[in-house]
């Protein structure tokens, strides 16, 4: 298959909740192994555009592919539930009086995972927490929390990645190491979809980005257009014109 192959493709996406349009028009296309920032100001619709995503909320309009083409393609509820989507919310969501290591042993069993105590020992490693793997997840830092939970959105080995918010809650010092965890992630072959209000991160971690304002993209960033200061006028002026 086609490395450059659309692995989410989006036309027409639209969500209203009542009378409010949270998405409006949405069309999108994100290529396999790539990484995209989603930008936007508070209420823009970036959470729920990762949740439509996610297969965790259906359109009200439009239509939303996650495979490469053909048979491997689905929708992205169907893509979730046969495990080609791992999503990291805003909220943890982990048992806290589970351990590290429980916890995502009791994730992989419920994916069906081949040797659920060998995927979380490698999760673990690959996270940098060998360390506090027997402690209960309820005694972590925000930071410990965050890197265990995008850990168990890797158990079943997703080839799409959505994370809402991850630095969310993180000090300097856990937050430059999420961002090597996730630079690994992308050079893993992964494709990462990021929301961020962080213009830095997007900066260090994507090859591509958007901007969200109003339900609606006013703006799209190339890999060339992701220097940091270009990026912060471009996203600056973008706002304020939408605004």
């Amino acid at each position: 298959m086609n490395a450059t192959a659309a692995v989410i493709s989006v036309r027409g996406l639209t969500k209203r909740f009542g009378p409010v349009t949270a998405l409006d028009g949405i069309d999108l296309d994100v290529r396999r192994g790539e990484t995209l920032a989603v930008l936007g100001p508070n209420g823009a619709g970036k959470s729920t555009l990762l949740r439509l995503l996610a297969g965790l909320a259906r359109p009200s309009r439009g239509s939303l592919r996650i495979g490469g083409g053909g048979d491997g393609d689905a929708s992205a509820s169907r893509a979730l539930a046969r495990g080609g989507v791992g999503y990291v919310g805003h909220a943890t969501l982990l048992y806290p009086a589970l351990t590290a290591r429980e916890n995502l042993v009791f994730a992989a069993r419920l994916y069906g995972v081949d040797d659920p105590a060998g995927r979380a020992g490698s999760l673990l490693r690959a996270q940098g927490l060998e360390a506090v793997a027997e402690r209960p997840a309820g005694e972590f830092s925000r930071g410990t929390a965050q890197r265990l939970a995008i850990a168990r959105g890797l158990v079943h080995d997703p080839a799409v990645v959505l994370l809402d918010e991850p630095f969310a809650g993180l000090d300097r010092a856990a937050s430059e190491r999420l961002l090597e965890r996730l630079r690994d992630l992308g050079r893993s072959g992964r494709t990462l979809v990021l929301v961020t209000h962080d213009l830095g991160h997007a900066s260090a971690l994507a090859d591509s980005a958007l901007v969200l304002v109003r339900g609606r993209i006013v703006h799209r960033a190339s890999a060339e257009d992701l220097e940091p200061a270009r990026l912060e006028a471009a996203y600056l002026a973008r706002v304020e014109a939408a605004s």
